[in-house]
């Protein structure tokens, strides 16, 4: 686990869940108290700037996740932001190492995305009643089919249902 302490929290890793702990009057304050654990699979992109005259900041951008800004449409200042841990000088060279360690991770992810999951056989069609007209039970049979197999939704096997019973 790589851990680093800055000015608003603590941020650690642990090479699957990214985890940000809030102590101190000053940190629960800012940004509210208790810890908040991500999965690094949630993170999209990791956001850095550097410790100038006054802080620096580490920020995780969550996928899906909305960022939040002022009325004016700017950012939110950083020190308030409960994705954000704020760092001095001295403090940088471990917040970098986390960064890089981040990073790699979230690119890895990115480089190669999980396979989606495979999809069972279709199921092998009944054969036509009598005339070659396929009956509405084998109709509905097929439909039954692929609902289970996760190709229809519910709503559609419903609605399909009901056209072909006449409803």
């Amino acid at each position: 686990m790589i851990r680093a302490e800055g000015s608003n929290g603590t941020l650690s890793f642990d090479g699957h869940t990214v985890t940000i702990e809030r102590s101190g009057f000053r940190a629960k304050w800012l940004v509210g108290g208790g810890d908040k654990s991500i999965p690094i699979d949630m993170v999209a992109a990791v956001e850095w700037k550097d410790a100038g005259f006054v802080v620096g900041y580490i920020k995780l951008s969550i996928g899906g996740g909305s960022e939040r800004r002022r009325k004016s449409g700017k950012a939110m200042d950083p020190a308030y932001d409960e994705n954000t841990v704020t760092f001095k000088r001295g403090m940088q060279p471990a917040f970098e190492a986390i960064r890089d360690v981040m990073r790699q991770a979230v690119e890895a992810r990115v480089a190669s995305p999980p396979t989606p999951p495979l999809l069972p056989p279709p199921a092998v069609a009944e054969p036509a009643a009598p005339g070659g007209v396929p009956s509405i039970a084998d109709e509905l049979a097929k439909l039954a089919g692929l609902r289970d197999q996760g190709v229809i939704t519910q709503q559609e096997f419903d609605q399909a249902k009901a056209r072909l019973l006449g409803g």
